[in-house]
């Protein structure tokens, strides 16, 4: 079936089983999934804005007010990078146990606090203090994309994680365009020297993230059929109202994790009359699944064995996340969304560097446009991805398709640090390039993520996360010690990006017998 226009904004048709939508309906924020879809995006959009709102003014107006070295300025872009992957670790599992909704919110309101105190430092060691833990913000994109693969199912989760994510990361491009113009708005409208001006700018970042937090809690909820820690119930409950019954009370996941209600305990016997008596309140309860798809009695219970997200112990969790399958997304994520962030921190350094004349808000603007195209091409990653996984019905087109982005991106940053071109349109033309490659890479990335032991999605997406940001770690510590021969740096990343994808290449996309995700 094709695209349809009115599925944009019209309520889309829902899975029976666990109420995840099979449409997008994106210019619908009255309905409760669009209204997710929009918190979601706009959420880690606001958080990214803020979490990279320093390097469009570091290069000049902070470096010279705090009076910072090069190699200082390095320092902060590295540090600023691992709290994030310190709180990606965290927040995986924290979706799992406590819900995404209420991760999210947590990550903005505990990073909106030191994005407004920014303002109160004056030397190198107090830009490292507070940078490390504005990265809070940048830990929002695993409960972003975890609450969005459980309102999205199957066909569509690719395109609904790469919009949400790539609308989201679009803040590293709009900061670059609005600290700037922020900051020479109280300069030249407010006659507030730059000593000042530059300080008082992070206020306004402070007050979105916090104002979107309470909105995003207070708006929308935890999951398609209600509270998070009525999830597997809220599953058992539907399959009944079906007259679908799982042996065993509350169907198994695969693994150790079986049997379990949201507080670890097996269903007993007896509780399995008053789900049937529970069954005629359940279609009342869930109300929203008017639309509901056509499904078979055996799809509906690998759905419910393999995609409803449990917790799990210390224990189990390791034998998720040390798997092949989790290696694979992890490290090409390691890749290209490192790589992103790594080149995020140094861009407008770089064509400072390159290109002079343009001055500090010149190639802040140009700047942006590396982290605004993930408007278009990390969406459009997902949705080709989508494509693909619904024309041939097999995972492993994902898996090609995230290793062939992967591969030609490697390409143009390689030539784009042998060639370290000083001329503007050679220059931007590669960027450009590379964005796109790079860009759709991480929409693909997470196009696939879903399908890899769903029932522990958190746990995967922050593993995940988490390893993208190692990567804009490893890759930040090499521009540092590069000092300003970004280009060399450039193609050092090119050639580990080729190599790593090719290493994990030949790993199946999802374990063999897993129940779900295929």
């Amino acid at each position: 079936m094709g695209f349809k226009v009115q599925t944009l904004w019209q309520a889309p048709e829902i899975n029976p089983v666990n109420g995840k939508a099979r449409s997008i309906p994106v210019l619908n924020p009255f309905n409760k999934y669009g209204r997710v879809f929009f918190f979601s995006w706009f959420g880690f959009m606001i958080a990214f804005w803020s979490w990279y709102a320093v390097p469009p003014l570091l290069p000049i107006t902070m470096k010279k007010d705090l009076k910072l070295s090069q190699n200082e300025v390095a320092n902060s872009n590295i540090i600023a990078l691992t709290a994030t992957l310190i709180v990606r670790l965290i927040a995986g599992p924290a979706c799992d146990r406590f819900g995404p909704r209420v991760t999210f919110a947590a990550c903005l309101i505990l990073g909106a606090i030191p994005s407004v105190l920014i303002g109160t430092i004056h030397n190198a060691a107090g830009l490292y203090v507070i940078r490390f833990f504005i990265g809070i913000l940048g830990g929002s994109f695993v409960p972003c994309q975890v609450w969005s693969t459980g309102f999205f199912d199957k066909n569509v989760v690719g395109t609904a994680n790469s919009l949400t994510g790539g609308w989201g990361n679009s803040g590293g491009g709009i900061t670059y365009f609005v600290m700037p113009a922020i900051f020479d708005s109280l300069v030249s409208r407010q006659h507030l020297s730059a000593h000042v001006a530059w300080r008082v700018a992070f206020v306004v970042p402070f007050i979105l993230i916090t104002f979107t937090a309470i909105c995003l809690f207070l708006l929308c909820q935890d999951t398609p059929t209600g509270k998070w820690s009525e999830r597997q119930m809220a599953v058992q409950q539907n399959l009944q109202s079906h007259g679908v019954h799982a042996s065993g009370g509350l169907v198994n996941v695969p693994g150790a994790i079986t049997d379990r209600k949201a507080d670890g305990t097996s269903t007993p016997p007896s509780d399995e009359k008053r789900l049937d008596e529970e069954a005629g309140v359940s279609r009342a309860k869930h109300g929203s699944f008017d639309h509901e798809a056509p499904m078979g009695e055996k799809e509906m219970i690998d759905t419910a064995r393999g995609e409803v997200v449990v917790k799990p112990s210390f224990k189990e969790a390791m034998s998720v996340i040390f798997t092949p399958q989790t290696a694979t997304v992890a490290f090409c994520y390691f890749c290209s969304f490192g790589a992103e962030l790594a080149i995020n921190s140094v861009l407008g350094t770089y064509y400072l560097k390159n290109f002079p004349k343009l001055g500090q808000t010149g190639t802040g603007r140009w700047a942006a446009m590396f982290g605004l195209l993930n408007i278009v091409f990390r969406p459009l990653g997902g949705l080709t991805s989508d494509f693909l996984y619904r024309k041939t019905g097999s995972v492993w087109s994902k898996k090609i398709l995230l290793h062939s982005l992967a591969i030609v991106c490697g390409a143009f940053q390689i030539a784009i640090g042998v060639l370290n071109s000083h001329s503007h349109s050679t220059m931007f033309g590669l960027v450009a390039g590379m964005a796109l490659f790079l860009e759709a890479g991480n929409g693909a990335n997470f196009s696939l993520v879903p399908h890899v032991h769903p029932f522990a999605n958190g746990i995967i997406s922050g593993v995940t996360g988490a390893c993208g940001n190692f990567g804009g770690i490893v890759f930040a510590i090499i521009f540092r010690y590069l000092g300003t021969d970004y280009g060399k740096t450039f193609w050092i990343i090119g050639v580990m990006t080729i190599g790593i994808n090719i290493c994990v290449s030949w790993i199946h996309p999802i374990p063999k017998g897993q129940v779900g995700g295929r």
